[in-house]
């Protein structure tokens, strides 16, 4: 058994593929070890955010809401960016939404400090939780 997974893991770094990372043959390709597709549009959406690159970030936050495999965790990572989005955009409608989105997964959800404290959302999130539980 042990020399089977041996040569099956040889023929993957063979082919250009690594253990770190996806091997992706165009078609979704095989992936050991390595970040599924949900994860790697969940981080590509971070950058993009952090980067001030906003509608490249939605495109790869409103992905990992549309996929059924993405986990709660995921969801809900992707929508409190999408919250953070809208609010800096003036969208408060729509930041409140996914901060209610957010709290249909997670009724305890909290933002960290540093995200309570933003002087645009925070107060929002405040607002929408304490409406949320009544």
């Amino acid at each position: 058994m042990l020399r089977w997974l041996m040569v099956g893991l040889s023929a993957l770094l063979l082919s250009g593929c690594t253990i770190v990372s996806t091997c992706d043959d165009g078609g979704g390709g095989i992936r050991l070890f390595g970040q599924d597709r949900v994860e790697q549009k969940l981080e590509i959406g971070v950058k993009e955010y952090e980067e001030g690159k906003y509608v490249t970030a939605t495109n790869a936050f409103e992905f990992v809401l549309a996929t059924k495999t993405a986990s709660q965790a995921q969801k809900i990572r992707a929508y409190k960016y999408m919250a953070f989005i809208s609010c800096i955009s003036s969208h408060e409608k729509s930041c409140r939404e996914y901060f209610r989105s957010i709290l249909e997964i997670n009724p305890d959800f909290n933002l960290s400090a540093a995200e309570a404290g933003h002087p645009t959302w925070g107060p929002i999130f405040s607002n929408v939780k304490s409406k949320f539980r009544q």
